[in-house]
């Protein structure tokens, strides 16, 4: 037996939860979550046979600390430690816990995780990945795909990170003064990638994962509500909520990718849009834009137009070249070819992509192959936007995708 979809959903749920508590409790980022794996297991092993728990939280937070402190008795240079902690308990344990069995502040715990993952004394990207193997949940090869990098390289990134954070000394709190700023920005970079992965699967059967953006949302709400006047808090919040309203409309019956251009603008959730537009306007009138505030503006150049053809392209376009300055890079630079395209012609936009031809990062990835097809299709040549959607198809994992360029590819060649 196995456990169904929503034990599995509820599992990715509470594990940053407990790994929250047990390192606020205890320390010692690495060996509470060695302890959360097993616990993880040990429910994936017992939870088909013996039913879901009555208090899925408080069993996953009893077996992980119990395996915390079992391998701390195995240890006897810990011994002493394993002697106090068991005679003395935690003021969190004090607290009645919810009828889930998750203590009061346990959610707030995740958060306060986020920020000792963005430790100092790690690199910028050693900070993110950790963070989205701990708190988001994501796999090795997922962090790789959105770091573009390859997955043995990702591994040894997250090792090392741990081990960093150990020899730190890094503690469980929220941090305070200029530290804090930092580790603001490395957090809101790692809810960016999250979300991402969540809105568009990097590989699978589904395109979305739901459990990844609703947690990054719900923790971007969180650091919002502390950080009200942060315009790039503000513009991250916006620009999630802009592009998870299109989610309903982005998938047919039979779960096929719809393109943005082909998509029932009606299905769009009103609400989200409402609200990602209000916090972006106001957000813009703080001071300078930043990265998300931009990102979240063309959300909402989308967002506002009734029908495709409406779109305002040079608005977009414009705000491309603003982002560009702002925070350059390849995947800015493939989105900007597309708005170019729509601006001054197809030529336009296959000049820019060009450009990305020589970067590493984009090598083999199959998103600039992709956009190379819809580019090629436009200009009319349909035997090379056959073999570019061709290409891209190979090099997705992910089976939506795949199938839609596969679809493109029958349907450019005349075929379908």
């Amino acid at each position: 037996m196995s456990l169904d979809a929503p034990a599995e959903d509820l599992l990715r749920e509470l594990a940053p939860q407990v790994l929250g508590v047990l390192v606020r409790r205890h320390g010692q980022f690495d060996a509470c979550e060695d302890a959360v794996q097993e616990a993880l297991l040990a429910a994936t092993v017992q939870w088909p046979v013996d039913g879901l728990p009555d208090h899925p939280f408080g069993w996953l937070l009893t077996v992980a600390d119990r395996r915390l402190i079992d391998h701390w008795r195995s240890e006897r240079a810990r011994r002493n430690r394993e002697e106090r902690l068991a005679a003395q308990a935690p003021a969190d344990e004090q607290v009645a816990p919810a009828p889930d069995g998750e203590p009061a502040g346990a959610r707030d715990d995740a958060l306060t995780l986020l920020f000792l993952c963005c430790h100092p004394a790690l690199s910028g990207a050693s900070q993110v990945a950790l963070t989205l193997r701990a708190v988001g949940g994501l796999t090795t090869a997922q962090i790789a795909d959105a770091f573009l990098v390859p997955e043995a390289t990702m591994a040894q990134r997250i090792s090392r990170a741990k081990q960093r954070i150990k020899a730190a000394g890094g503690r469980f709190g929220t941090p305070a003064g200029p530290d804090a700023v930092e580790r603001l920005r490395a957090v809101l970079h790692v809810l960016y990638l999250i979300f991402n992965e969540g809105y568009t699967a990097s590989s699978g059967p589904d395109l979305h994962r739901t459990d990844l953006t609703a947690e990054a949302i719900r923790l971007t709400r969180a650091i919002h509500r502390l950080r009200p006047d942060d315009g790039e808090i503000a513009g991250l919040l916006a620009l999630m909520l802009l592009t998870d309203s299109r989610r309903a409309a982005r998938t047919g019956a039979d779960g096929a990718l719809i393109p943005l251009a082909e998509q029932d603008r009606t299905r769009w959730h009103a609400e989200s849009i409402r609200e990602g537009t209000d916090l972006v306007t106001d957000a813009l009138t703080w001071g300078p834009p930043g990265p998300y505030q931009v990102q979240a503006a063309i959300a909402a150049v989308h967002a506002e137009a009734a029908r495709a053809e409406d779109t305002d392209w040079p608005q977009i376009l414009a705000l491309y070249r603003l982002l560009a300055h702002l925070s350059p890079g390849p995947m800015v630079t493939l989105n900007r070819s597309v708005a170019a395209a729509m601006v001054h012609g197809p030529q336009a936009g296959l000049d820019l992509l060009d450009t990305l031809a020589g970067d590493e990062r984009m090598a083999g990835r199959h998103r600039v192959w992709a956009v190379r097809g819809h580019l090629l299709e436009l200009a009319g040549d349909r035997e090379a936007a056959r073999e570019a959607y061709r290409t891209a198809a190979r090099r997705t994992t992910s089976l939506p995708e795949r199938r839609y360029l596969e679809i493109r590819a029958a349907r450019v060649g005349g075929s379908a």
